[in-house]
């Protein structure tokens, strides 16, 4: 079932990453697609490109990254999870994220890196030298919802931005994400 509603050939579906967890959207925030000139340029700077989030991320707070895999599930050839990026330096949250990755496309050694979630994904893939392309797609301003107010630590209705993306790897459509930074 997921693997025809994730279509990762041309565009990452936000309603498809968010129910992966979520029954209800609203829980993670209310979403408004948005121009990238819609964004305050903090923003822009962290969400409109086409590189990885934990290189932007660790660039952006200046200092390394830790993930927090909150949770996964496995559906098929699709394994996907529900993470937080943490800054190393205060251990404060810094992205909200859900990923889902087509294993098919990864070798598994790759995969099972992953599978530890002991690594954030970007560093994984920079690491193992893994040719990828990470393909934009929209970009969000979202008004935080319970989830994101409870993890962002911030009140229910704060404006935060996000982005979902897709990541080829090797020249194949590999990765769904869904990136949100406060």
């Amino acid at each position: 079932m997921l693997e025809k509603s994730l279509n990762l050939e041309s565009e990452i579906d936000l309603d498809t990453l968010v129910s992966l967890f979520y029954a209800d959207a609203s829980m993670v925030g209310q979403f408004q697609q948005v121009a990238p000139s819609e964004l305050s340029e903090n923003f822009q700077t962290l969400l409109n490109h086409e590189s990885h989030m934990t290189v932007t991320v660790e660039r952006h707070h200046r200092g390394p990254v830790d993930v927090e895999v909150l949770e996964t599930r496995l559906d098929g050839n699709f394994y996907s999870r529900k993470i937080l990026l943490r800054r190393q330096s205060d251990n404060g949250v810094v992205q909200f994220g859900i990923v889902s990755i087509d294993k098919r496309v990864l070798t598994a050694d790759t995969f099972d890196e992953i599978a530890q979630q002991q690594t954030p994904l970007g560093r994984i893939l920079i690491n193992r030298n893994v040719l990828r392309n990470v393909r934009l797609n929209n970009l969000y301003r979202i008004s935080a919802g319970p989830e994101l107010a409870k993890h962002f630590g911030v009140a229910m209705g704060h404006r935060v931005a996000g982005r979902t993306a897709i990541i080829n790897c090797d020249g194949k459509p590999a990765i769904g994400l869904l990136e949100i930074v406060i």
